[in-house]
């Protein structure tokens, strides 16, 4: 499980050090790929692959899945972080993420998440404020879930789009 909030830096060539604490985790490989609300997600490789098995599994015939897997497949790149914890993001994602030098990695459950330090505390505002979550407490989450429409013990897993579900703030880059 991947938790907390740390502020590495993108140097001139685009690594980024990963937080020592989840180096373990992910020194056999990893995959980064666009996430949503214009972040990239970086999955653990056995969290991908259950995530590809899911999508295998969602009918080919609903037109949200198959534009949700060719956005998510097409932009991956697996990665190796190297001896000292750095993982290269190729330009296509730091583009799509707009990331320079400050970052924000967070951890999201089974997954991290790479965002530009200005756009991340964007978000975290708007979440605090659209959902007037102040402190996580199991109770606010379980109230912002539900005024999104996620059903009562419903988690937001990072598959809504295969779902149909949008949910978060849209920023214009």
């Amino acid at each position: 499980m991947f938790l907390g909030t740390h502020t590495p830096r993108l140097d001139e060539k685009g690594r980024l050090f990963l937080p020592a604490k989840y180096r373990e985790e992910l020194a056999a490989g990893l995959v980064i790929t666009k996430g949503q609300e214009r972040c990239l997600y970086v999955f653990p490789v056995p969290e991908f692959a259950r995530i590809t098995d899911a999508l295998r599994d969602a009918p080919v015939t609903a037109k949200n899945v198959r534009d949700y897997s060719r956005v998510f497949f097409a932009s991956a790149s697996d990665e190796t972080p190297d001896k000292q914890g750095r993982i290269t993001i190729p330009p296509g994602l730091r583009d799509y993420a707009a990331l320079h030098r400050d970052c924000v990695v967070i951890g999201a459950n089974t997954r991290l998440e790479i965002w530009d330090s200005a756009a991340w505390e964007s978000t975290r505002a708007w979440v605090i404020t659209s959902a007037g979550v102040t402190s996580p407490a199991p109770g606010d989450f379980r109230a912002a879930r539900a005024s999104r429409g996620w059903g009562p013990g419903r988690v937001h897993d990072g598959q809504d789009a295969a779902r149909g579900i949008r949910s978060g703030p849209r920023h214009a880059r």
